[in-house]
């Protein structure tokens, strides 16, 4: 079926009109270059905007725009759609940051699990809300449990990163789930030891493991899988470098905005 909006629009086709995208709620705005550019893709033009990873309050005009009735109709579909769902993932990222209050370092590395095309907006968001993408700076090979499962063991999977001089550089990460895994990484040349359990009586195992044994100096002990806001209030008191948090930022809901037409300039 054809679109019926040309020939609602008709008789004032040649009308100038003016509408905001406004933030219903606070948070930090992620895709206003991204939606500038698709303001003119339909024909419209932006006359103001913030800054890109902005933090907003519930109310602020996020986007000002000015066209014909057809092109503002078309900017309404896309507009709140480029921004509303990286907003949001910011605006969780920065909680979970705030939080934190420096105690602990927060990462969020689930956007490599999903699809090539959302990755790219996902870690933008991730990073405009302070949160580190990576749970380390490259290079670093990550080493995870099936990883270790394919090698034979966490001693011989960080033996065969030891047998490339290439990765010579690279941080050695790897996920463990015992206190004799975590010893046996400390031993073998593990940097960081990644418990991605969700529990936290794991945490605690393995940190006084590794401190009864004077490893825990020579790793940083990370600590992820299904954590909440609310798990970070427990978390800054346990003795964790950083934690990884996943579904609770990458599902985080859209930032509630909207498209209002404001009438003509």
């Amino acid at each position: 079926m054809s679109d019926p909006r040309p020939l609602l629009f008709a008789s004032i086709s040649d009308t100038i009109i003016r509408a905001d995208v406004v933030a219903q709620e606070p948070g930090i705005i992620v895709g206003v270059e991204e939606a500038a550019k698709a303001t003119a893709e339909v024909g419209a033009v932006v006359g103001h905007r913030i800054e890109e990873a902005e933090r907003v309050d519930a109310g602020r005009t996020v986007l000002s725009i000015e066209g014909n009735p057809l092109s503002i109709a078309l900017a309404e579909e896309r507009l709140v759609g480029i921004m509303a769902k990286p907003s949001g993932i910011a605006t969780a990222a920065a909680r979970f940051v705030e939080r934190a209050a420096g105690s602990i370092r927060v990462v969020s590395g689930a956007w490599k699990k999903l699809p090539f095309s959302q990755k790219s907006m996902i870690r933008t968001a991730i990073a405009a809300g302070g949160m580190e993408p990576r749970i380390a700076e490259w290079p670093f090979a990550y080493l995870d449990k099936n990883f270790v499962s394919m090698l034979g063991g966490v001693a011989e999977t960080l033996s065969a990163v030891d047998s490339h001089p290439e990765l010579a550089s690279y941080r050695r990460v790897i996920q463990v789930t015992t206190a004799d895994e975590a010893l046996v990484a400390a031993r073998s040349g593990a940097q960081t030891v990644f418990v991605d359990t969700g529990r936290l009586a794991d945490l605690s195992l393995i940190s006084d493991g590794l401190r009864s044994h004077g490893l825990r100096s020579d790793v940083e002990l990370a600590f992820g899988g299904g954590l909440s806001i609310e798990d970070v209030d427990v978390l800054r008191s346990m003795d964790v470098d950083v934690i990884d948090v996943g579904r609770s930022i990458v599902d985080a809901p859209l930032l509630d905005m909207n498209l209002r037409v404001e009438g003509r300039p």
